[in-house]
């Protein structure tokens, strides 16, 4: 049987969602997002929330909403209207990773078996960002089981305007020993950039399987070939799956951090100005999208 447990840090309400044995572990923040701060299967940290970095540096394993990656200059035009957004990324003075990823999301279900365990958390915007003026509302499903973590979002447009959107999440995966650490993926086109990590253009690659995580830094935006992804280090081997059709894949690995973030996304850095998996939500309309992490060995 699994249980759910709230409690409080500070400002910060948690939710601990926590296996019989001990096991599997969750760590869910309403404040922060409703992002998983923490995954742990028998012991090994499989999703590392960070937590002692600043978390409006790492956006650790925040949801993207309304875009994913960046918006140049914060600036975008839609339906005929000039936006600008606040480039919360100030060195390279783009619009980075959001609207979301500090609002704070409300626990609205619960369900525990004895196999699982999941919540639901929603979040609605009721004052409008001026950069992207749109009403909407979001969910966010976790479900827990002994070997997986399944994330479902919807996106419901309650206001009266269409708007644009991209959507990804930002987990960083733990990495024990990178020597012996790497990553399979399926891909034949990776997306270019400049120097302030914006699209540039799109060219075909050759995918190198396994990509080797030792004394490599990464930065890559991936168009994938295959909705999965394969990390493999001492501790354990796990498969991140993706539910959309359109699936873009980010590759980041921090400086002096024993992680990489996986992030899987809709669409790619500026997409609100290249229309790469740019999508459009029509008053009323929904949007869903998941994500899993299947852990298929463990030490």
């Amino acid at each position: 049987m699994f249980q759910i447990r709230k409690s409080q840090n500070g400002k910060n309400k948690l939710l601990q969602i926590i296996s019989d044995c001990n096991t599997t572990k969750a760590k869910i923040c309403l404040n922060n997002g409703g992002n998983l701060e923490q995954f742990i299967v028998n012991g090994n940290e499989i999703i590392s929330g960070l937590t002692h970095l600043p978390y409006n540096q790492t956006y650790a394993s925040s949801i993207l909403f309304p875009f994913a990656n960046r918006v140049k200059d914060g600036k975008y035009r839609f339906m005929s209207k000039n936006y600008c957004l606040e480039c919360n990324e100030t060195k390279a003075q783009n619009a980075l990773h959001g609207l979301i990823f500090n609002k704070k999301f409300v626990l609205v279900d619960e369900n525990i078996s004895r196999k699982s365990a999941s919540v639901k958390l929603s979040y609605s915007e009721s004052e409008p960002h001026p950069g992207f003026p749109f009403l909407f509302t979001i969910d966010l499903i976790y479900k827990i089981s002994t070997n997986k973590i399944e994330l479902k979002v919807e996106v419901s447009n309650t206001g009266k305007k269409s708007f644009p959107f991209t959507i990804g999440w930002h987990p960083y995966f733990k990495i024990y020993d990178k020597s012996k650490s790497f990553l399979r993926l399926q891909s034949s086109k990776k997306i270019d950039s400049d120097e302030r990590n914006i699209t540039t253009g799109i060219k075909n690659i050759t995918t190198t399987n396994p990509l080797l995580l030792n004394n490599i830094n990464l930065d890559d935006a991936f168009i994938l070939d295959k909705n999965e992804v394969m990390i493999e280090t001492l501790s354990y081997k796990a498969k991140l799956t993706f539910s959309a059709p359109s699936n873009y894949l980010q590759l980041y690995t921090p400086k002096n951090s024993n992680t990489i973030a996986i992030e899987p996304m809709t669409g790619v850095s500026d997409s609100f100005n290249n229309g790469i998996g740019l999508k459009k939500l029509n008053p009323s309309e929904k949007f869903n999208v998941g994500w899993s992490i299947n852990i298929l060995k463990i030490s």
